[in-house]
């Protein structure tokens, strides 16, 4: 797509949660999680453009997000609200991470907005701030803002930056859009999960311990680190639980969040679009490289 005239480009990239386990939860119903958050090299584009009237308006259609609802518009309302800025700006979404697979893309892009206006609109504020101010936006939106590969807690919110081995992955998401609520509402979901440490989960990880490999030279098996939510979400939608089952033949497959997209780790490019190469016609997908930094980390102290 040709970036619009005057507009200014910025990626959001997608993340990937390379385990997820419920913890616990708290009085008003949020739920305490343990994950590591990963960030791709697949994302969406946002294109902004400074105006001096105010407005904040999104300038095209986005199938099945209201310009009302968008993260983008309500991350730009707030940050002018909390700043009292009195510039605008317009957003064009180019929208590349599917939504509703649980790969971050409302979140980013909302990350990126707050980020990117913060440096466009001369504002300063610390990244603590903007953390602070994300996390009114959801969960996974101070993630994004912190800009590194995390170990996050709380409900998401409590990031530690965490280093990760060189890999790719390869990430499908089957025809279905799950509902995050129904899945953490669901009686079957186990919320008492034992918590884990860090170091134990970048010990397994960062191994390069060939009893790890899978066929194809996939990455690591991590028993003790999954997801919680999957046995749920493929016992209510066939199409991810036949997703997974198909991408597991060539190692150990996750879903991310609550799906649902799954992913499978993999230590090349080559081996990536060899299996990417193979999925069935009617699965959407792509192959992506994990980042080390958010291509933002820069626009906050």
């Amino acid at each position: 797509m040709q970036q619009p005239s005057d507009f200014l480009a910025f990626s959001a990239p997608a993340k990937i949660n390379l385990f997820l386990h419920i913890v616990g939860q708290r009085a008003d119903g949020y739920h305490l999680l343990q994950t590591v958050f990963c960030l791709l090299d697949y994302a969406d584009t946002l294109y902004l453009k400074l105006n001096h009237s105010g407005e904040i308006k999104r300038v095209n259609d986005v199938a099945g997000v209201p310009q009302a609802d968008d993260l983008c518009v309500r991350a730009a309302k707030l940050l002018q609200q909390h700043t009292q800025c009195q510039q605008g700006v317009e957003i064009f979404v180019e929208k590349n991470i599917p939504m509703g697979g649980g790969l971050g893309g409302g979140s980013s892009d909302a990350a990126t907005v707050l980020l990117a206006l913060n440096r466009l609109w001369q504002l300063n504020l610390s990244r603590k701030e903007l953390m602070q101010l994300g996390l009114k936006l959801g969960a996974d939106v101070p993630f994004f803002i912190f800009g590194t590969n995390a170990w996050a807690e709380g409900v998401g919110e409590q990031l530690q930056a965490i280093p990760l081995k060189e890999c790719y992955y390869v990430v499908l998401t089957p025809n279905a859009h799950v509902s995050t609520a129904q899945i953490f509402a669901n009686k079957q979901l186990t919320k008492d999960t034992n918590p884990k440490i860090m170091s134990g989960f970048s010990r397994v990880a960062n191994s390069s311990d060939e009893t790890c490999t899978q066929n194809l030279e996939t990455g690591n098996i991590r028993t003790e680190f999954i997801n919680d939510l999957e046995k749920v979400v493929c016992a209510l939608y066939p199409d991810v639980a036949s997703c997974l089952a198909w991408l597991k033949q060539y190692g150990d497959a996750r879903m991310s969040g609550s799906g649902a997209s799954v992913f499978l780790e993999v230590t090349s490019l080559k081996i990536a679009h060899k299996i990417f190469d193979m999925k069935p016609e009617n699965i959407r997908g792509f192959v992506a490289k994990g980042l080390n930094q958010h291509p933002l980390v820069s626009y906050a102290d």
